[in-house]
Parts: C-alpha cells; structure tokens; sequence
C-alpha cells in the first residue's frame, strides 16, 4: 500500500499542485522559494490534528484570495458558491498483499479491479459561514469607512485586514474519503464518505512524521543537543525493550549507586540536618530528615550524559567541540531511529504500525559540506529500506520524501526518484518527474537522453537549482564571460541601470561543445530561461579531386565568402529547422529568440521565448571597419587586434605570432592560424586585463557584440 500521488488546492504558490511519489523515495528538489517547504507545511497542517487556528490568511494563494474578494463584494449570499478553500488529496494504491482491514471504512468501490483509495483533506468556506462573512464584512466596512473616513481606507486592505484576523471563524476543517474513478483516473469530488461525521479515524491507515531543516543543532558551549537525544532514545528503548539485560543491568546499577551515594549524603549534609533536628517537633523525630538518592534513568541521561568524540587515542572531545556539519548528521540519525521507533509502535505493544508510514526529512544538507551530503544520500536510502525491512525489529510500510537545493545531494541520487519544482509566473509550483524526461526523449534520442543523464548527475546538477542557464561551446568562452559579465554590469552600473548585476543573478554556466541541442527538451522540461552562445560555422561547397573523381566537399569559409551558403551548426540547424545561411544573417536579436510549441514540439520564433540563441554579427571595430566573423576568437580578434599586437610576448598560447602584423592576415585568418591552446589564450587575456581610471576592470579589451546582446537579454528578470 502506496501514497502514489498527492494533489493540493489553492495552498500559497501551491494554487493546482500534483506530485508523484515514488515506493520509498521521493528527493524534491528546486530553488529558493520553489514551494518544497510549503509542501512539508500544508502536511504538517492537515496530516497532524488540523484545527481552523492551523492555518493563516496567508495561506491563501492569491488568486483564491482575490476570487474570494471579487464574490464577497459582488454577491448577495444567494448565488451558488463554488468549492472554495484549500485542499490536500491523498492518492492511495493497494494490492492483494495488503491487509485491508484499516481501509475497508474508507473504500468507496468494492470493485476488485479498483484499487484506488483517495483521502481528501479540506479547509473550506461552507454556503452558511459564507453568508455569515458577507454579513460580517459588510458591518466591518461600515465601522471603518465611518472611523478612518472612505480616503482613508481601500477595499484591498479592509479584506485583508478583516480575513487575516477572521477567517477561522467561517472555515472548516473536513476529513472525506473519496470516490475514484477508474476509467477517467480522477477522483470523483461529490462523492464521498464525510470522516468526521462517521467518526472514522485515520492514525490506523497513515502515520506522517518529519525531520524540520529548523533542527536544533548549534555549536554553542552551552548546547547539548545530541546528548539530550540519547536521553530521548533511551526513553523509547526503555519503554519497549524493558526486559533486556542492557536495561535491567543499568538499572540495577543505579540501586547499588544510590545505597553508596545515601552513606556520602548522611555524612555531607549532617552539618544542616543536626541543627533541623534542634527545632524539634510534637513527637520525638518529627523534624529528623534524611537526604537521599533517588537516581532515576531518564533524568540521568537528560542532564547528565554527554556525547562524546574520540580526538585522538586517549583523548576526547564533548560534543560542541565538532563542527555544526558533523552536529547535524549525527542528529538527523539520533532523530531518525527516534522516528523509526514511533512508526513501528515500539512503546506500544498491542498497537501495530500504520498502514502507511509518511517521513519528511527537509533540507539535510544544512550546515554540511559536499563530502558530508554525498555521504548523507548514499547511506541513508539503505538505512530506511532496512528500518522499514524489520531487520530492526517489525516490519512496516516507508515512504520518505527529502527535499533539498543541493546540487551534491542530486548528483549523487537515482535519477528515477527526482522531482523538480519550478515557478510558472509568479503565483503557481509545477512540479515534474525526472523519470518523464526519459519519455520525452523517445527512442530514436535514447543516446541523447543518455548522456545529459550522465551528463547533469556527473557534472551539472547546479542546473536544476538555477533562475537562469548559459550554454556555451567551449574553454575560452567559460574562462572569459565571467569577465564578460562584469563589463556588462559595470557599464549598466554607470549608466544607472536598477537591474540586478549579472553576477549577482543565479546563473549556471555550462559548457556542451556544439551539442546545446540535445540539451533543448531539458531546457523546456525544467522552463528556465536560457542563453544559447555558439558559432555561425560558414560553410561553403566545392568540387575537389580525389582519387581521379570530381566530388563535392564541405568546407569552412568566410562568413562573407561569396559562395559561403549554409551553417553547420548542428544547434543553430536545430533551433531554427534550417542552414541557409543568408536567412541567418538577416535575424534580429528578436528572431533569435524562442518558444517551444506543446503540441509540434518545434521551436519557434516569439519575442516573448524563454530561449535566445546567439552567434556572431557584423561589428566595427576601432578603426571603424565592419566584419561578420565565424567564431569566438575570430570575432574577438577583430576587435582587439591591437591587444595582441602590443603584447606578443605575454600569449604564449599563439602561434604564427608575426602574422598580426602582417595587414594582409584578416581575423579569420588568424583564427584559423595562430590560435594554439584555446584555455591558455583564454588566461592569457585576463592576466594582462586591465583597471582604467574609473575602477572599471577588464577594459583594455571588448566583448564581441554578440555575446553582449546576449548576456543583456539575459539580465533581464
């Protein structure tokens, strides 16, 4: 028995939310503000108690809030109120394996072939709490307008001030169990059975528990955290396992302390309990006290037990000693077989383990460093298969959900188990299984798919945590456009701009050769904004003699090569489904940019395209003279000639360096010539960069056009 997916309504930026889950793991990852912690939270609120009071205003998302505003000021309290409230439904898959005497009160269909069971979890507006707000609102508006005066006070505030204050006296809390179905594979939401009112509990059936990233681990002297957990963990192995010889010998330990600690107490506090004795009493021994020990196992390990490191042989460290990463894992562990515990029932002999046991471990990367996350991941899928397996004591149903923004934590995870989350606009969570990337690929790309596969768990896992991604070909191209975008952000800054800097942007740099394409579903899976810098790659066709036969050729030209006609850029062939190269030179900046259709899964060409795709244009240079280039260093030579010129001897990476000299060697030609080790070049360029008067760094050189279109359409939000 499996939660298989979970849908929420109208909860924060969770406004139609659906995830999958996976048997035992489910690792959530997306950036900042993504919505993982409001999927932990709206668990929290429905799976553990709900109350009305377990919500706020806040909540709310928006445009519910604002469907709410536009019914209550429009309404008379008559009309037919639409399903408004948050909900979280529970996807629930059995088999013939399960026991089905927990669910069988909340089954809906008795159909063998249905297995489906769906639990619907509500805080809702009722028709007569409606009418009652409506009332309510109206009396408010009128005290206000009346006290603070109609200029005062705007609509928008008076219904966030009144529902932030009052919306748990008009919301309630309902517990259903729906119908499902199988042919439509949705939940039917008319019908149902109400759990509150058939007095049907749920703590049988599922059992929720978490591990906050808000742990209360801290590498202050004063702390003791791991050690108050022993204590916690004790309390749990007394409770079910009393009867061990561990317990019983420390426990019969503690008798014989307190007889020897009672001879020691007699003899230190005989000073005070002589002079009680003096004040004597009605009968003879009334005011006679003994101070006795009365060590109790739970008390002892609470105050007195500390957790201690060996440091080296016989030397040890208490525990605030240690670094807050290793404070943090140890603590995760300790909390996790506290856990593992509850879901088994350990303290509870005649109770047996719910049917689904739900672990929420939130952000376990916090405090810790690469090595020490990798560990975390690797290790900790096996520790739960086993707890869940009954190695550990009896064996009960797992499923955990781990959310994260490490990208070492995803490099290291199962592909399959990955769900991502991303912003769509500004009020609303999507959130996609990796495993569907797979799909999207098809057969005919199974290679493809392959390598990003290998490709982002290897090397780039940062991707899936950025606003915003550059794909690049090569070496010179990555060492340089941090440089790049400094330049950049230095000019906007003098001229005033209130754009975030590039820099300060979160942006992934990746470098894929002439292969951006393969890259282009992931781009369109995970809906990030990107930049596509490549080469122009002229080409031309000539007639060549080989082996005593005319044949025709490739090959590489000038981009202003009369007979240059066509690109073989397999990304730009891609992108745009064409190679003419004439069609090529004429795109605006605005007709490089694209959108993916949905349903012919082309690109195409929108300003309003998420995806921009760059390559060299026709640029002056100092002397005032135009030239279209065909690759980085061709267009960056046209530019700074001059840089080369004057410093010959500090770029050891070229070759045929007389060359530049020569006025008859165009940039293409010393692309093509003197260029030797690209990587080298590209730190050659930055060691003799230079800060003018202004402060502005890197400016005795320039950007190529192209990429500086780029990188502008980039920063913007």
């Amino acid at each position: 028995m499996k939660i298989t997916k979970f849908k929420i309504q109208n909860y924060r930026l969770l406004k139609a939310f659906e995830l999958d889950l996976e048997k035992e793991l489910s690792l959530v990852i997306g950036k900042n503000n993504s919505g993982k912690t409001s999927l932990l939270s709206i668990l929290q609120k429905f799976l553990n108690n709900p109350t009305p009071k377990s919500f706020s205003f806040d909540d709310f998302n928006i445009d519910f809030q604002k469907q709410l505003k536009e019914l209550l000021i429009s309404s008379s309290g008559e009309t037919v109120l639409p399903y408004l409230g948050i909900s979280l439904k529970l996807f629930i898959k059995y088999d013939e394996a399960d026991n089905l005497a927990n669910i069988s009160e909340v089954m809906m269909d008795l159909d063998p072939s249905n297995n489906f069971i769906v639990l619907s979890f509500e805080y809702y507006l009722p028709e007569d709490g409606f009418r009652k707000l409506i009332i309510d609102y109206r009396n408010f508006k009128i005290k206000e307008i009346e006290e603070n005066g109609q200029e005062e006070v705007t609509e928008q505030k008076m219904f966030n001030d009144f529902l932030r204050k009052n919306h748990a006296e008009y919301f309630l809390i309902a517990k259903k169990s729906l119908a499902y179905d199988l042919t439509s594979e949705k939940e039917l939401d008319l019908e149902y059975i109400d759990l509150g009112k058939e007095n049907i509990k749920l703590d049988k059936i599922l059992n929720f528990k978490l591990i906050s990233a808000k742990r209360e681990v801290s590498n202050k002297d004063s702390d003791e955290t791991l050690s108050s957990l022993s204590s916690k963990y004790y309390e749990k192995k007394e409770e079910t396992e009393k009867n061990s010889p561990e317990i019983k010998e420390f426990k019969g330990q503690l008798s014989k302390t307190d007889k020897y600690l009672d001879g020691i107490y007699r003899r230190l506090f005989k000073t005070i309990t002589d002079k009680v004795e003096q004040f004597g009493g009605i009968q003879k021994g009334d005011s006679n006290i003994n101070i006795v020990s009365t060590l109790q196992t739970k008390e002892l390990l609470k105050g007195n037990t500390t957790v201690m490191y060996d440091h080296h042989e016989d030397f040890s460290l208490p525990e605030t000693y240690n670094g807050l990463g290793y404070l943090n894992l140890i603590s995760m562990i300790f909390e996790i077989e506290v856990l593992i515990g509850e879901f088994r029932k350990d303290n509870k002999e005649h109770e047996k383990p719910a049917d689904i046991n739900l672990l929420f471990i939130e952000e376990p990367e916090a405090h810790t460093h690469p090595q020490m996350q990798y560990i975390f991941i690797n290790n900790i899928k096996d520790i739960l298969k086993k707890a869940s397996d009954g190695e550990d004591g009896t064996e009960f149903n797992l499923q955990t959900i781990i959310s994260t923004h490490s990208s070492h934590i995803t490099a290291e995870s199962t592909f399959n188990d990955i769900k991502y989350f991303y912003k769509k606009g500004k009020k609303e969570v999507i959130a996609k299984n990796l495993k569907d990337l797979e799909r999207e690929y098809g057969d005919e790309e199974e290679k493809n798919f392959k390598f990003l596969k290998q490709y982002l768990t290897l090397h780039r896992a940062e991707l899936f945590f950025a606003d915003k991604a550059i794909f690049i070909e090569g070496d010179t191209e990555r060492i340089l456009l941090p440089a790049m975008m400094k330049k950049l952000d230095q000019v906007d800054k003098s001229e005033g701009s209130e754009e975030t800097p590039l820099l300060s942007q979160n942006i992934s740099i990746v470098e894929v050769g002439a292969y951006s394409h393969i890259f282009e579903k992931f781009i369109d899976f995970i809906g990030v904004k990107s930049l596509v810098v490549t080469d122009i790659d002229s080409a031309k066709k000539v007639i060549k003699d080989k082996d005593g036969h005319h044949v025709e050729v490739t090959e590489k030209c000038r981009v202003e090569d009369p007979d240059a006609s066509f690109t073989t850029n397999a990304s730009l062939k891609f992108f745009f489904g064409e190679s003419d190269l004439s069609n090529f030179k004429d795109k605006t900046l605005i007709g490089k940019t694209l959108i993916k259709k949905a349903d012919t899964k082309k690109w195409i060409n929108s300003e309003h395209g998420n995806v921009l795709v760059v390559y060299q244009v026709p640029e002056l240079n100092s002397d005032n003279l135009s030239y279209y280039a065909s690759s980085f260093e061709d267009a960056f030579f046209h530019l700074n000639r001059p840089l080369i010129t004057n410093n010959k001897d500090l770029f050891s990476s070229l070759k045929n360096k007389k060359n530049f000299d020569d006025g008859q060697n165009d940039a293409y030609s010393l692309a093509e010539k003197c260029v030797g080790k690209k990587p080298s070049f590209a730190m050659e360029i930055l060691l003799i960069s230079e800060t003018n008067e202004n402060g502005n760094e890197f400016s005795n050189w320039e950007t190529p056009l192209y990429i500086k279109e780029g990188l502008a359409w980039l920063k913007q939000s």
